[in-house]
């Protein structure tokens, strides 16, 4: 009787970079935007976007784009998948957060505030 066959899984690295990429695509943001979010130069964020470049599990940037992508998950149930919507709410001011959010998520300190944030207001809806 021969093995079931199995599916080998995505290496974290891979699925990681992938949805970072996504969501820097869904968001509209420049290399320079994505860059500084994540701790990178913009050409490692262009090269990351291509495809060329993998996040490594054990950098900080890996944890950034974590973070990144539990914002994106947030925000994208908050507004129904609507990315325009998200757009606008990344790019005006929020009285709460005390500035623009996409201009917060450029340190470690404000992605992680705007990740707990979004979280908040989840759990309250």
């Amino acid at each position: 009787m021969p093995l079931p066959r199995t599916i080998a899984p995505l290496p974290e690295s891979r699925v990681l970079s992938e949805a970072v990429s996504r969501v820097a695509g869904c968001w509209k943001l420049t290399n320079e935007q994505l860059g500084a979010i994540l701790g990178l130069s913009p050409a490692t964020a262009s090269r990351l976007r291509a495809g060329s470049f993998q996040l490594d599990r054990t950098s900080k940037a890996f944890e950034l784009g974590q973070y990144l992508v539990r914002l994106f998950r947030g925000l994208d149930a908050l507004m129904g998948s609507d990315d325009a919507a998200s757009i606008s709410w990344l790019r005006n001011n929020n009285i709460d957060l005390d500035g623009r959010p996409i201009d917060l998520i450029r340190s470690v300190r404000g992605l992680g505030e705007v990740a707990h944030y979004v979280d908040d207001f989840r759990a309250r809806v």
